[in-house]
């Protein structure tokens, strides 16, 4: 199978429908990261995804809608704070769950009885989501466990001869994946930090909770189990109180002939002044967005990537170390 990138115009959009249709996948854009998107109505197609990526069957989907679409036709309630959520920041990053009222294929949710849904503003997966005006179900466009993808060509470069086709909407702007919040109750749940924060969530519904996975439950969420974001070399992570020790295990590497790369924020940079820096940026939208971009940067010129945490741990950063705890994490 050839794959072809191409940019977002109305012969691109008829091609990708038509894929679609035919029970077939594509690589879309998205604010956040790259996905990679079929039918959610069809089960042939949604199962396609997971053996694409080589994804286990027990991590549920998000299915993504244009912005006008009807999900009351999907899932079966809208709390009242959920829908202040949504006029504050939909279309945006944000990923609610709902009790789903089974329309969409069991391949999807991976049997629970509950329904991820997703509006994402980017301009060009609107006008993707707008042309099929159809649920679709997209985790990210990477191999399994590998660093999610913020750019066409990083599509291209895990799925390559695998799917027939990548709509380019160019790099993404938020670089992490969206913030998953359970809407099942009476209070809302985060599953998944991203650029939605706690106290953004918690400021428009009165209150927020965090979810905290326990090893062996059940994954109600992407992201929640199983090692993600790895880039393809070694990689160790310390804190950011660990800088001496970082630099340190950096020297000491390089000394034994290991290409090594610090993986840190501007700041941290400063501080260390060592050869081979790997720079997220300085601010908090910088780093999120910047960080799975130098994780496959790395992965091409490094042994060993060695990352140093943000001094600040709040707000976006939460899910910027979810992201990068995972990308360091070893096992399975």
């Amino acid at each position: 199978m050839d794959t072809k990138i191409k940019q977002i115009d109305e012969n691109s959009l008829i091609l990708a429908k038509d894929i679609i249709l035919c029970g077939g996948v594509v690589g879309i854009p998205t604010e956040t990261v790259y996905g990679i998107g079929a039918n959610a109505f069809d089960t042939a197609a949604v199962e396609s995804i997971f053996k694409i990526k080589g994804r286990p069957n027990d991590n549920p989907l998000i299915v993504h809608v244009h912005k006008d679409y009807d999900i009351l036709t999907l899932v079966k309630d809208i709390p009242d704070y959920a829908k202040l959520l949504a006029k504050a920041f939909l279309p945006g990053p944000l990923t609610m769950v709902y009790k789903s009222r089974g329309k969409v294929s069991e391949a999807v949710s991976c049997g629970l009885d509950t329904l991820a849904i997703r509006i994402p503003s980017h301009e060009g997966a609107q006008n993707f989501l707008k042309f099929v005006n159809l649920p679709i179900a997209a985790p990210s466009a990477n191999v399994s466990k590998h660093v999610s993808p913020t750019s066409a060509e990083h599509v291209f470069n895990d799925l390559n001869g695998k799917i027939e086709l990548i709509l380019d909407g160019g790099k993404c702007v938020g670089g992490i994946e969206s913030t998953v919040l359970d809407c099942t109750g009476k209070i809302p749940v985060i599953l998944r930090s991203g650029l939605i924060t706690r106290d953004m969530i918690a400021q428009v519904a009165g209150d927020c909770r965090e979810y905290v996975y326990k090893e062996g439950a059940r994954a109600l969420s992407p992201g929640m189990k199983y090692k993600h974001y790895s880039p393809n070399c070694r990689t160790l992570m310390f804190f950011h109180e660990e800088i001496e020790k970082a630099v340190k295990e950096y020297n000491d590497e390089l000394a034994k002939g290991v290409k090594a790369y610090i993986l840190c924020d501007d700041n941290t940079a400063k501080l260390i002044n060592v050869e081979n820096v790997l720079n997220l940026g300085s601010t908090d939208n910088e780093i999120a967005s910047n960080l799975y971009s130098k994780l496959r940067e790395g992965e091409k010129i490094a042994e060993l990537i060695i990352a140093v945490a943000p001094e600040k741990q709040d707000g976006v950063m939460v899910g910027v170390m979810n992201r990068l705890s995972k990308a360091c994490a070893q096992g399975k």
